[in-house]
């Protein structure tokens, strides 16, 4: 076995034996999701979000990926994708961090430390800067629709379903095309 793995195999572990709920991937270690709670004295502080780790072949040298599952309002998340902008995770990354930094510290951090001038999300980043108080109004408005603790289980049960119909209609429209086409 090689160090990557030993050493991904371990801060999986350590995620594991932490407060943190994991659910494995089919597909092995690589792909998981963690049940994440909002950083307490934040307008985020009773949300609980769904968010996807995919760690690449190099972790630790390599950081992991990191999204949200489930929506959240915040200028440097990207609403639709839930993909993270967080400078720790996509530059300054180091191997002395590992995952339990992930959820400990780097995303209570983004949650608490919100960075308008560097946006994934730009309405949430202007709103913040020009009303505060409307911002985390729309925050705790997002908590209460999107991330409450029994949302969590069905928002991959609602995107696993959303997958098989896209393939669905993907099948149907490459059966269509082929129909479509004359023959030579």
């Amino acid at each position: 076995m090689s160090s990557p793995s030993k050493r991904r195999d371990m801060d999986l572990m350590k995620l594991m034996m932490s407060d943190y709920k994991v659910e494995m991937m089919n597909d092995g270690m690589q792909e998981f999701f963690v049940e994440f709670r909002g950083p307490k004295d934040s307008p985020y502080q009773d949300g609980v979000w769904k968010i996807r780790v995919e760690l690449p072949d190099a972790y630790p040298y390599k950081s992991p990926s990191i999204g949200f599952v489930n929506k959240i309002y915040h200028p440097n998340v990207d609403e639709m994708s839930g993909s993270v902008c967080l400078d720790v995770i996509n530059q300054t990354w180091s191997p002395m961090f590992d995952l339990v930094n992930v959820f400990e510290v780097f995303l209570p951090q983004l949650l608490l430390y919100p960075n308008a001038s560097d946006p994934l999300n730009g309405d949430a980043a202007a709103l913040m800067m020009r009303d505060h108080a409307a911002y985390e109004q729309k925050v705790k408005e997002y908590c209460e629709k999107y991330a409450k603790p029994e949302d969590i289980g069905a928002t991959q049960e609602e995107n696993s379903s959303d997958d098989e119909l896209s393939e669905e209609e993907y099948d149907a429209s490459s059966d269509d095309a082929i129909a479509g086409e004359p023959d030579p």
